[in-house]
């Protein structure tokens, strides 16, 4: 079963001083975010002359905000990560795959970019809504992240005419995927449970039954550009935080156990490739039950 979401504290003090703090530091950001934001508007100006020169403006953008999160994490609240598993090189272009149970996700796999230098070369799967909230969406609009409605009709044009801006401009990506599609809860894991009787596939215990065409999709329309697949399990310690509750200070660790697939070996047709996710996804479940019993994945990589 999934982890409880994280309580609020049981101390007064303890509560005011972080909800105080997480304010603070949350309009630091994002005021700092609305000028990157002008910066990456006024590289547009540069983008007729020179797509490269475009891109690397924002991706200095992308990396110096990103970096002020993990920064303000590590240094405001102590926060930290332990990784297990591969110690993937740096500088390669991967597509990662992760379980998803919070917002906290991405910021700890900042944690994860940032130390193989691939920070500002992150990019997602955003709902299309998204695109025109200030400051992320708008900061997103200009990183060749994937607007999407959900809809594989309408979005797979989409979807290709960005693999081939990244493909032409040989551009340096992490590509993250979320491939469950949505946040595990409670209520969500027991339609995943039902679906996969239906079907008679393994009823997960502690992820949902992944969806397997956006992910097809990228290994084949990136294939050629790609160095390796990252199968990234998350674990959260007694409860899972919110976005706000990160914020505050009250998570102060995450364990990420990853997984390096070369690209070489992955198979070919989107039904093996389906069937390759669907394993990874029965592993992340295996390695979860076994966090879950011990608190620990592995020995630290």
């Amino acid at each position: 079963m999934p982890l409880p979401p994280m309580r609020e504290p049981i101390s007064g003090l303890r509560w005011l001083k972080s909800t105080l703090f997480g304010l603070c530091i949350a309009a630091v950001l994002f005021d700092v975010l609305l000028f990157v934001n002008g910066i990456q508007m006024s590289s547009l100006l540069v983008r007729p002359f020179s797509r490269a020169a475009f891109r690397r403006i924002n991706r200095g953008c992308a990396d110096f905000w990103w970096g002020l999160c993990v920064a303000a994490g590590r240094r405001a609240h102590g926060i930290g990560v332990v990784f297990t598993g591969d110690d993937v090189p740096v500088g390669e272009n991967a597509m990662v795959v992760s379980n998803h149970q919070a917002m906290p996700d991405i910021t700890f796999l900042m944690f994860l970019a940032k130390s193989k230098r691939r920070l500002g070369d992150m990019k997602y799967f955003v709902k299309k809504q998204l695109a025109w909230a200030p400051g992320v969406g708008w900061g997103m609009l200009f990183l060749d992240c994937i607007f999407v409605a959900r809809d594989w009709a309408s979005d797979a044009d989409t979807i290709r005419q960005t693999f081939a801006r990244i493909n032409d401009g040989k551009v340096p990506i992490w590509l993250i995927s979320f491939s469950e599609g949505t946040r595990m809860t409670a209520g969500k894991l027991a339609a995943a449970q039902a679906f996969a009787r239906e079907r008679g596939l393994r009823e997960p215990r502690h992820v949902l039954v992944p969806r397997p065409k956006g992910f097809s999709a990228s290994i084949e329309g990136l294939r050629d550009h790609l160095d390796a697949v990252y199968d990234v399990t998350i674990g959260y310690v007694d409860a899972v935080p919110s976005l706000w509750k990160y914020a505050r200070g009250l998570a102060p660790c995450a364990h990420l156990h990853v997984r390096r697939y070369p690209i070489g070996e992955l198979p070919e047709g989107s039904e093996d490739l389906a069937e390759w996710l669907r394993e990874r996804f029965h592993e992340k479940d295996d390695l979860l039950e076994g966090y879950y019993q011990t608190g620990s994945f592995a020995e630290p990589s």
